[in-house]
């Protein structure tokens, strides 16, 4: 059976090489692509593609720069890599995780935007017209519908009762941080003596 297929097997191809002048030197890859160096930029050039090959002060600049840019990055690898031998010569310390600032359960609740006093008052409407709709996205999307269908003249009385609690609010908070302050103030006095 190898020898039938022997026959019908396609003959080894050839490797084509492309004829370049001899004036100057060619390097060979392993391939047996053919190099030559370009005397304008002293850099080497596919024996193919030397007829598309154009050097001149931009590509040297070019080529210049991308050198000093590799020198560079080749600079910053290794800075790394020296850090990573101190510092695992050094005893490695776990960062220990902050913890969550404890809530003062004395503060008072922020107060509701004007859009949520408006959806208080609209699901009341809402559950006293549609007594038999008990889903909560249909009641949201009303309301949201018709909040954005209202002027700003209607939405001025929800705006005006919002402006008043978050004024109200701002005062208890500086009242409960005042007292906070002030407890802080009394524990560190009784821990001094």
């Amino acid at each position: 059976m190898a020898g039938a297929s022997s026959r019908s097997s396609n003959p080894p191809r050839q490797r084509k090489r492309v004829e370049a002048e001899t004036t100057s030197s060619l390097k060979r890859a392993k391939d047996g692509s053919a190099f030559t160096r370009c005397e304008g930029c002293n850099k080497d050039v596919p024996v193919v593609l030397i007829d598309m090959h154009s050097c001149s002060l931009d590509s040297k600049i070019r080529m210049n720069l991308e050198a000093q840019v590799v020198e560079k990055a080749t600079e910053v690898v290794k800075k790394p890599a020296e850090k990573k031998r101190a510092a695992s010569s050094e005893i490695k310390e776990r960062k220990t995780k902050k913890e969550k600032k404890s809530k003062n359960p004395n503060l008072p609740k922020r107060p509701p935007t004007a859009f949520f006093l408006f959806m208080d008052d609209f699901r009341k409407e809402y559950k006293a017209a549609n007594p038999d709709s008990k889903s909560v996205a249909v009641v949201a999307k009303e309301g949201g519908e018709r909040w954005k269908s209202m002027t700003d003249e209607e939405k001025k009385v929800y705006v005006d009762k919002a402006a008043e609690l978050k004024a109200e609010y701002g005062k208890a908070l500086e009242e409960a941080n005042a007292e906070a302050n002030e407890h802080e103030k009394d524990a560190s006095e009784k821990e001094e003596e």
